[in-house]
């Protein structure tokens, strides 16, 4: 059942791959002056959707996070973190992520039992989550300064803003998490 899953996953994520490809040439082919506010935004969604897709899907089944160096995930700097957690009202987005999804019991013994190994456990989660969205998080800044070439400005605009929303303040967030559960670990 573990390799069928990774199959699977592994051709939605290539499914998603090709449909966002595709889907950028026709945008390219199509003119700017063809989008309106509507056509923008919903474009502007649905490419954050596929490209994040692209990173989710394999992090489901892999892990992903090895792909960057170990470095990449120490807090160099906690307390500017925080600075910017705070500033940017990522606790504002933590807690609605809390009150619509992860607020179900279930979903959250899911990721932490309470328990030393738990917190192994999580902080695995906390990686693999942060390295999905850091991977959509820069194709997407490549994706809106190429719409931001030929003058696709409200795709580019609609784009970032969901981007910033779906794949950064995730990253800011799990590093966050990394924080307190170093904290918790240093204490015991």
């Amino acid at each position: 059942m573990k390799i069928l899953k990774r199959i699977l996953f592994t051709l939605l994520s290539l499914i998603l791959l090709y449909f966002s490809f595709t889907t950028l040439m026709q945008i390219l082919a199509f003119g700017p002056e063809q989008l309106g506010f509507k056509s923008s935004f919903f474009l502007g969604f649905m490419i954050n959707l596929c490209v994040t897709g692209i990173f989710a899907f394999p992090g489901f089944v892999f892990p992903t996070n090895k792909l960057l160096p170990e470095k990449y995930y120490e807090i160099k700097s906690p307390e500017t973190l925080i600075y910017w957690y705070n500033v940017l009202g990522v606790k504002y987005f933590r807690k609605l992520l809390i009150l619509f999804f992860w607020g179900k019991r279930g979903n959250k013994k899911r990721y932490f039992d309470g328990t030393k190994t738990g917190l192994k456990q999580l902080t695995y989660q906390s990686r693999q989550s942060e390295f999905g969205h850091m991977g959509a998080l820069m194709i997407l800044l490549i994706v809106s300064f190429i719409f931001l070439i030929p003058g696709y400005f409200l795709l580019v605009l609609f784009t970032l803003l969901i981007n910033l929303i779906g794949n950064f303040y995730p990253v800011i967030l799990q590093r966050y998490h990394r924080i307190r559960i170093q904290r918790i670990i240093a204490k015991h």
